[in-house]
């Protein structure tokens, strides 16, 4: 229940369109909700303003649909991480609604398709080995409420095809930085833009980048000004 939910059912009391035994009960699961295997924190987009977001890695699908289906009938926005084939086939059985985005790897709801989306955020991705982390991060953004712009295969190799979009870099609010292997495009692009640079390695590379842990340490010694550096392939957080 988010609050502009909660504001409704409110109003309807006081108006006398509801009783105060049905809105007893519409509250009861807050502010949370304990099941078999998971308590799950219904209070989350009260508190925080989005529900309370799967990580679906480690999980059974029957776990994640059951899941999915109670945060659905709570929520009008849903979003699952980490999501294979067999956690969407399960839940979709439960929840026809549900999205999956495969390259994303998320299971989404969205039941409030024309809500506002604010602009601002720029997302750069060093290579096409890294869409799958930029992906989640435009999907949760999405979800959130904004409208992403996408920028692709600018890495440092090939740094001139950087150049046309440093006017973009620029004007952004905040630019969310997806590289792997050596992790240096958020220091060129923290170099180039005022704007805050959230940098999100990847697990892109060869050996030598340890599973992006090359990329995570470059990113967190970052000589530029306002780099901040979330974990590895961690799009999702790097949207919130």
């Amino acid at each position: 229940m988010d609050q502009q939910q909660l504001r409704k059912l409110l109003a309807a009391v006081a108006q006398g369109e509801q009783d105060v035994e049905s809105a007893l009960h519409a509250l009861r699961s807050l502010p949370f909700e304990a099941m078999d295997f998971v308590t799950l924190d219904h209070h989350r987009s009260l508190r925080w303003g989005f529900p309370e977001v799967v990580y679906c890695a480690g999980k059974t699908p029957e776990q994640v649909a059951a899941i999915l289906a109670r945060l659905a009938e709570h929520n009008p926005r849903v979003l699952a991480t980490r999501a294979n084939a067999e956690h969407y086939a399960a839940a979709r059985a439960l929840v026809p609604e549900l999205q999956y985005a495969s390259l994303a790897r998320c299971i989404w709801l969205d039941r409030e398709p024309q809500r506002v989306r604010h602009a601002g955020v720029v997302i750069a991705a060093a290579g096409t080995s890294d869409l799958p982390v930029l992906e989640e991060a435009m999907l949760t953004l999405d979800l959130m409420g904004h409208q992403p712009q996408r920028i692709v295969d600018i890495g440092v190799a090939g740094l001139h095809r950087l150049l046309p979009h440093v006017p973009t870099l620029q004007q952004a609010n905040v630019v969310v930085v997806v590289a792997g292997m050596e992790g240096a495009l958020a220091s060129v692009v923290g170099g180039l833009t005022a704007a805050p640079v959230i940098a999100v390695p990847t697990s892109v590379g060869y050996g030598a980048s340890f599973g992006g842990l090359a990329a995570l340490l470059a990113m967190l010694n970052s000589c530029a000004s306002g780099v901040a550096v979330v974990n590895i392939d961690n799009g999702y957080g790097a949207a919130c």
